[in-house]
């Protein structure tokens, strides 16, 4: 089992190739969260746009804007564990096991899918409770941007392979742009200053 966060599977992985530079992939179905996105995109070549359903990419994993508890209820969240079987139960036993039972917002951690692309899903709190609705100042997007940005920049997966050569793209939506409130553009700023704290 493997965490770091790094990843809950014993069986091996193959490994690809890394790309040049991370590519970092910004979802969005709605127009506002869109254009917020493609704002902070403009004068960042590694961060691009999709307009559309995160899981429409070729990318090597995707973020989950969960709670700190790992429940995959509402939201993308909610696809993913459609998609995914098993998910909501293999990010709880990680929460669990690596982190006693609460994943705290500011702190991410990685598992595998269990399908070959995105063969990752990086659950990133930008919540405490489910459903929690955040307050207008607050700073969980980019906390929990930064989390995601650390450990796919200087994570390990239990092989010691670096979480980066596992995962050259990656694909973001929107954090706490949904159930939590957060305005698309408060989002976004807090995204790319999270961005260019971390990987620029």
């Amino acid at each position: 089992m493997e965490t770091a966060g790094l990843q809950i599977n014993d069986s091996p992985a193959v490994i690809p190739a890394p790309r040049r530079t991370p590519q970092l992939v910004l979802c969005a179905v709605e127009d506002d969260l869109a254009e917020a996105w493609l704002e902070i995109a403009r004068d960042r070549p590694e961060i691009s746009v999709h307009r559309g359903t995160i899981l429409e990419l070729d990318v090597d994993a995707v973020v989950s804007p969960a709670n700190s508890y790992g429940w995959m209820r509402g939201g993308i969240d909610a696809v993913y564990a459609q998609v995914f079987p098993q998910i909501e139960e293999t990010v709880r036993r990680a929460v669990l096991a690596y982190h006693g039972g609460e994943l705290p917002v500011g702190e991410a951690l990685v598992v595998r899918t269990g399908r070959p692309m995105p063969a990752w899903l990086v659950s990133a709190p930008t919540m405490r409770e489910p459903g929690e609705r955040l307050p207008k100042d607050t700073v969980h997007p980019y906390l929990a941007a930064r989390a995601v940005f650390r450990l796919w920049s200087g994570g390990r997966l239990e092989s010691g392979t670096p979480l980066r050569r596992a995962v050259s793209a990656l694909a973001m939506p929107g954090l706490g742009t949904g159930v939590g409130g957060v305005s698309p553009q408060d989002c976004a700023r807090q995204v790319a200053a999270a961005w260019d704290e971390v990987m620029a």
